[in-house]
């Protein structure tokens, strides 16, 4: 089963890869191969430390809830289909304020600054992750799933979905923009996720959801309108190429933080949303 799982994201993958070549969405700053295979590279760390830690951490405390009958989904009188829905959603829910926490907690910022940095967008930044974010995630993860009461089952549903819903929205491709706008009612979208990368606080402290957009909605921190082409991905204070390198990446949670709201020259990115626009419509 885990094999078969791994050749299909994989694939997903490959295929989410070639397409945005083929139909970008918006024009990259850097050069590809470099940037691909430095975000590989801590691709592979990433999934490293999960494997070590998070999915043992998960599945032991999944496990222990169904042999207890401990947790919310649980005590919910569902049949098992049910409570597998109730419980990705709810994982899916919680998720969204560990996200939010990791922007807005200066501590865990430092860490999760690293996946914003990057300064461009593809699916080769959706694991572009400081391993040590992915080691210290794996308390929440034991709450998160220890409280919904997740069986495995429901965890590994979720898990190749949540991986789905990232390579899918980090991706850089463009879709027909009715497309775009009829998925996005449901899940997260590459526009949408696109406007979370911007340089711009106010857009990056939006569009926090992983695989349904309705968090966002419902928490009311959702932006859909801004332009793609007017979106400057990355953090102002890390523009440089030497910012982007290996080592510069692992140690920077580690050092003196610049002002991340301003570029080097002490300039401020403004908002480019569209006053005028309500905040649901999808633009180009």
């Amino acid at each position: 089963m885990g094999k078969i799982t791994s050749i299909v994201l994989l694939s997903i993958f490959l295929i989410l890869l070639i397409s945005e070549n083929i139909f970008p969405l918006r024009k990259r700053k850097y050069k590809f191969i470099p940037r691909f295979f430095l975000n590989l590279l801590f691709t592979g760390l990433v999934f490293l430390v999960g494997s070590l830690i998070i999915r043992n951490v998960a599945f032991k405390t999944s496990q222990w809830t169904v042999n207890q009958g401990f947790g919310a989904t649980v005590m919910v009188p569902l049949p098992k289909w049910g409570q597998t829905l109730l419980g990705v959603l709810l994982l899916d829910l919680t998720f969204y304020y560990w996200h939010w926490l990791n922007h807005n907690l200066l501590l865990f910022w430092r860490f999760h600054n690293i996946h914003h940095i990057d300064p461009d967008l593809d699916v080769s930044t959706s694991f572009r992750f400081h391993f040590v974010e992915i080691a210290y995630s794996a308390p929440f993860r034991a709450v998160q799933v220890l409280l919904l009461g997740i069986s495995p089952l429901t965890y590994f549903i979720y898990e190749a979905m949540f991986t789905c819903g990232t390579m899918f929205h980090h991706s850089n491709i463009r879709l027909p923009l009715k497309m775009e706008g009829l998925l996005n009612k449901i899940i997260v979208t590459p526009r949408m996720h696109g406007i979370h990368h911007s340089t711009a606080r106010k857009e990056t402290n939006s569009n926090y959801s992983v695989i349904f957009s309705w968090w966002d909605w419902f928490h009311r921190t959702l932006v859909l309108n801004v332009h793609q082409l007017s979106i400057n991905i990355g953090v102002p204070a890390y523009q440089e190429k030497k910012d982007n390198r290996f080592w510069a990446l692992i140690i920077t949670p580690f050092v003196k933080q610049r002002n991340y709201d301003r570029y080097a020259n002490g300039a401020c990115p403004s908002s480019n949303q569209e006053s005028n626009i309500k905040a649901t419509t999808m633009l180009e």
